[in-house]
């Protein structure tokens, strides 16, 4: 990217309201300020994310958020040159909030605005930190999404497979609920996994039997309930060194999973052109088992491996500021038009892989 911008980016998908500065320069992107506030303890009685209060908390926080990103930054209205939001997909209340705030800022300030796919942040990330060039070989693993991505321009994203139920993410949430865990469930498992065994409960794993990329883990977070019902009856209850081996077998299975999948995934990539390299990211990025396992599969094919920071691996507002600065620099533009959107896949030509409804495909 040769052309210099200061963007402000928002993000307001899910429970993390964030807000952030970006700079590029010579080509080259500098995060002048990053500010994430979670929502972990308004929604913690719940067992999960309460859409009505996450959105009504991103109402409260956006500006907030905002003004401590431009404080951080050094910076003041006037010296932002594009605002960049996150217009989808998640939580509809959330995304709203995010994209009206946006859209306020923009009107009263005559400042140029981009709505961006909340994937699209994830997927482009590599290019923020390292600046990989295209194309290259993404696995955007989250809590609601996962899915191998060959990655050939900032809006040209083809699917090579994913989850056809739920996301690995999603899947430590509901296995963490399972067995009495804080929520999020992923770092929650990964700590407890550390003292277990993962050999002790022979877990499936799923798909692995079938070729494609595709996966599944609902029927590993099944096994694993099963497994601990089994050591119930059988002890009266759950032991500390027995959660933990749940938890090791776990987060084993899955690793297995996407290490599989993604050697496939690079085999697919490799018969249409040659790759740059692999990148992960999402919230299950930050798992370290999860990122070693796939890094020794990028070293098997020789191939460069890129895993963002932890801070970038979950959502936050400087992957939405990049992710907006290439597309505006592509020549895309929005204004009052632009709408809040629950489902929006990055691939747009192959087939939902979960379905559609009323309001579109969900992958």
């Amino acid at each position: 990217m040769t052309t210099d911008l200061t963007i402000l980016g928002l993000e307001s998908s899910c429970d993390d309201t964030a807000a952030a500065v970006v700079q590029i320069k010579n080509g080259r992107p500098d995060i002048l300020a990053s500010v994430v506030e979670g929502q972990t303890a308004l929604h913690a009685d719940f067992g999960g994310v309460v859409p009505e209060i996450a959105a009504r908390a991103h109402a409260e926080k956006l500006d907030g958020c905002t003004a401590a990103a431009l404080q951080k930054a050094g910076l003041t209205l006037p010296n932002i040159d594009l605002v960049a939001v996150t217009s989808g997909p998640g939580l509809i209340g959330g995304v709203m909030s995010g994209v009206m705030f946006a859209k306020g800022l923009a009107a009263g300030s005559g400042i140029p605005l981009i709505g961006v796919n909340h994937l699209a942040g994830h997927a482009l990330t590599p290019r923020l930190t390292d600046q990989m060039a295209y194309p290259y070989l993404m696995l955007l693993v989250s809590g609601g999404h996962c899915q191998f991505l060959l990655v050939t321009a900032q809006d040209q994203f083809q699917r090579l497979g994913g989850t056809i139920d739920d996301a690995p993410g999603e899947a430590f949430d509901k296995s963490a609920k399972l067995l009495g865990l804080a929520q999020p469930g992923g770092p929650a498992v990964e700590a407890e996994a550390r003292t277990g065994d993962p050999k002790r409960f022979k877990l499936p794993r799923p798909l692995l039997d079938r070729d494609g990329c595709d996966m599944s883990f609902s029927g590993l977070k099944t096994a694993l309930l099963r497994a601990r019902d089994a050591e119930i009856a059988s002890h009266g209850g759950l032991f500390r060194q027995t959660r933990s081996d749940l938890c090791a077998g776990f987060q084993r299975a899955v690793c297995d999973v996407l290490s599989e999948k993604l050697r496939r995934a690079v085999k697919q990539s490799l018969t249409q052109q040659k790759i740059t390299g692999i990148a992960v990211a999402g919230g299950v990025a930050a798992n370290r088992d999860i990122r070693s396992a796939l890094e020794a599969v990028a070293s098997e094919f020789d191939l460069p491996f890129v895993a963002p920071p932890l801070s970038l691996c979950t959502d936050n507002a400087a992957m939405i500021a990049y992710a907006g600065a290439e597309q505006f620099v592509a020549g895309r533009r929005d204004g009052p038009e632009l709408i809040a959107r629950p489902r929006w896949p990055l691939d747009q030509t192959s087939a939902p892989i979960l379905g559609s409804g009323k309001k579109g495909a969900k992958a």
